[in-house]
């Protein structure tokens, strides 16, 4: 097991909307020693290298994977979030905080690039990626790129057309809603269904099918692991690669770097078997998001004392496979106004903290817009303009970190048996001793009888919802409190109040 995942809690160290002011990475280098204070074990860290919109860019329109903030490519020198010496030195702080570093890495497709070429493609319907439209006509469009800003530093590749299989844009075309898949190439097998079939997401479809395009990306992996000395990597993206190439690069960079490097997936499908199938192809290598519990917190966070919180974990990965599972309530594509329509309302996300941080299974993620707060303007799903305030949770989320840190250990009993109100306790171990017992509601005050792992022990709240204490008899049994909405983390009150 990797060391960042023994009890531990991953944070995605950004979000959507922060400013692109180049200040992110010396951020981090100051925060990194607080961050593990608190009780987190690993960071997710946004892409690091140069996309087709320079400083602004997130990192996800990838234009150059070797450019980390060197060179002077896409109006700027820096990326949205600094330069590379500043994210190496913010991962190096990092670890020496005793924190984990993961990248986030896109594999799948490339943007901006700085030349136009000819070449015929075939319109393929967006709906239905099985479908033809027409024969292959000649196109045009930005698929070399050059990066005269770096020139042969690193790598001496230059991308051009046949690197990739598909793509957007034919500049003799323009208003076409099609994608065109090149002459002669094809789409990937072993990816998702959606749409026939999902290879293609967006830009320049990267072709892995193409010898060039293998040994350069197994090659960028090399000296990505070398340059910045990350543990792991978030995969964006997974549904939309075979499944496969994802375990041959990752083996290969075991194997070439001496490093137990950890990985994550993003695949964002609510269908079981097909998490399941990436699971099997990949030789249960790579973890995954669970989607499906996402989805059941938002859905529980919008319908209130309506839906049934006994079916919260029904269908998801972490009670179908826990030892794969990443749970998360939040990301940057989740969070109000962003590509995936699942946001969770803000009196609901301590309550789905609850649920992933002080719980047995799972690898749990937190959301930095949910820690810290964010405010923004964007464009929503109605095609209006909002103001978004994320409220900060730290003060709750700080306080289930010392919880899970310190009584989240042995044995879980669950009290699932209401449904607007339900309960388990964690009876703790012999370092641990006492455990801890949790109750939520979404409806009225709740209340739950239920068994700790300390008879004749006084246990407090530690999120100070409810003021009194309670005792529990000779067998370890109390009834446990908790306000209307709310969650309750009862701990043995002997134990110091987290500051």
């Amino acid at each position: 097991m990797n060391p960042g995942e023994i009890n531990g809690v991953m944070l995605q160290y950004f979000e959507w909307y922060q400013p692109p002011d180049g200040t992110w990475w010396n951020r981090l280098t100051e925060e990194a020693a607080a961050l593990a204070s608190a009780g987190f074990t690993a960071l997710w860290l946004p892409p690091a290298y140069k996309g087709s919109a320079g400083g602004y860019d997130t990192g996800y329109g990838v234009y150059d994977h070797f450019d980390l903030g060197e060179f002077d490519q896409k109006g700027s020198v820096r990326t949205k979030y600094g330069t590379k010496d500043e994210y190496v030195r913010a991962i190096e702080a990092a670890q020496g905080a005793g924190l984990q570093v993961y990248a986030d890495i896109v594999l799948s497709h490339k943007i901006g690039g700085d030349f136009e070429e000819e070449f015929e493609a075939i319109p393929i319907d967006p709906e239905d990626r099985t479908k033809a439209l027409g024969d292959p006509r000649p196109i045009k469009s930005w698929t070399h790129f050059e990066f005269a800003g770096r020139g042969e530093k690193y790598s001496t590749l230059e991308w051009h057309w046949w690197h990739f299989n598909a793509l957007d844009h034919n500049g003799f075309e323009p208003d076409e809603n099609v994608i065109w898949l090149i002459e002669g190439k094809r789409f990937q097998d072993d990816v998702d269904l959606d749409k026939g079939n999902a290879d293609y997401l967006l830009g320049n479809n990267v072709d892995i099918n193409s010898e060039d395009v293998r040994k350069e990306l197994f090659h960028w992996g090399e000296w990505y692991v070398e340059t910045t000395g990350v543990d792991g990597f978030r995969f964006d993206a997974a549904k939309h690669v075979r499944a496969g190439f994802f375990l041959d690069w990752l083996e290969h960079l075991r194997e070439h770097t001496g490093k137990d490097l950890f990985a994550l997936g993003e695949y964002w499908s609510y269908e079981q078997a097909a998490l399941e199938h990436f699971i099997d192809r990949t030789d249960r290598k790579i973890r995954l998001y669970d989607t499906k519990l996402q989805d059941n917190f938002s859905r529980a966070s919008k319908q209130g004392g309506d839906f049934d919180l006994r079916q919260v974990f029904d269908g998801t990965l972490v009670q179908a496979d826990p030892q794969m599972a990443v749970t998360l309530v939040t990301s940057h594509d989740t969070q109000p106004l962003r590509t995936i329509d699942a946001s969770i309302e803000a009196w609901f996300t301590p309550l789905a903290y609850a649920l992933t941080l002080l719980r047995r299974d799972g690898y749990p993620l937190v959301f930095i817009g949910d820690y810290y707060g964010a405010e923004y303007t964007d464009v929503g799903h109605d095609g209006n303009e909002h103001h978004i305030v994320m409220p900060s949770h730290q003060w709750l989320i700080d306080r289930f970190l010392a919880a899970r840190r310190d009584h989240a250990w042995g044995e879980q009993y669950d009290y699932f048996d209401e449904p607007t109100c339900i309960g388990w306790t964690r009876q703790g171990d012999d370092e641990h001793p006492g455990g801890l017992a949790v109750v939520i509601s979404s409806g009225d005050d709740g209340v739950r009888r239920m068994q700790t792992g300390a008879s004749n022990t006084r246990f407090r709240d530690t999120t100070e919802h409810v003021g009194d204490e309670v005792t529990t008899d000779d067998e370890g049994w109390a009834e446990f409190r908790c306000r209307a909405g709310s969650v309750s983390v009862w701990v043995p009150a002997a134990d110091p109040q987290p500051s």
